[in-house]
């Protein structure tokens, strides 16, 4: 497994620094300021961001007055982040880590969180070691990821069949989306977990189609994704198929649609 396992996060490391990740991360702000406010994050607290991007949660965590530490596999990621971060007047310390090997000490931090970042690492049972490792006892563990049902996962669920096969260790991400499966990873470890759902609706498209396209010109997996299609003759059919998904998740707005993002939070406890 070794050989594939590195091959297979070099390709993600490249693959998510493809698009223009901060333009993404501008969409999910409110996610960000979600998932911080319900674990009730703190002055003085340290927090862990993993698969932090350009800072979204970890900025809200710091302006909570928290010491944050962004973590992600893909540091390319970060000049845009160490701008944002300077924009919304906080510093964070940022580092290179891989959510399977997190490169801290036992019991480092008060609270562990990840907004649709950790989900993508290929094994879930060790990811979730991980993040209970470095949570201090009594400390919390807070992700969002995209359950069954959500527009994310239903365009991840049918353009399967245009992508490459997996390696046979690499877990599904859409599994983070089920209660169940999340419970079983964190059980062992002394984490207790419950659920919440919220709704991330974007209202500034005109058009499912101007929503879909500014996906498809900005999300790294997706920019990778098309190259590759529009080379096989392909992308017309998935560029189809993806809209008529997204077509399936707006409502009518006065100035266009918004366009509905359902996600699961996960909010843990660690054993104290």
């Amino acid at each position: 497994m070794g050989d594939a396992l590195a091959e297979l996060k070099r390709r993600a490391r490249m693959m998510w620094a493809a698009g223009k990740w901060d333009d993404i991360a501008e969409l999910g702000q409110p996610v960000g300021r979600d998932l911080v406010s319900r674990l009730d994050v703190t002055g003085g607290q340290d927090v862990l961001d993993v698969g932090a991007g350009s800072g979204n949660a970890a900025i809200y965590a710091a302006q909570a007055g928290a010491r944050v530490v962004a973590s992600d596999l893909t540091p390319e990621l970060f000049d845009d982040g160490r701008a944002r971060a300077q924009r919304n007047g906080v510093e964070l310390e940022w580092v290179e880590a891989d959510a399977e090997a997190l490169p801290f000490e036992d019991e480092s931090f008060d609270v562990v969180m990840s907004t649709f970042g950790a989900m993508f690492a290929p094994r879930h049972a060790v990811v979730a070691s991980e993040l209970a490792r470095v949570c201090r006892p009594g400390g919390r563990i807070g992700l969002t990821t995209w359950p069954p049902g959500s527009l994310p996962a239903m365009i991840m669920t049918r353009t399967e069949r245009f992508m490459p096969p997996q390696p046979d260790f690499v877990q599904p991400p859409l599994l983070w989306g089920g209660e169940a499966h999340v419970r079983e990873l964190f059980e062992p470890h002394g984490v207790s977990v419950s659920f919440q759902r919220g709704d991330l609706a974007h209202d500034g498209f005109t058009t499912a189609e101007e929503y879909a396209e500014f996906i498809q010109s900005r999300l790294g997996p997706v920019v990778m994704a098309k190259a590759m299609l529009t080379q096989q003759g392909r992308w017309d059919e998935y560029h189809a198929i993806s809209l008529a998904t997204t077509e399936g998740a707006t409502t009518p707005t006065e100035r266009g649609v918004a366009v509905h993002n359902h996600y699961l939070i996960t909010l843990g406890t660690k054993a104290g």
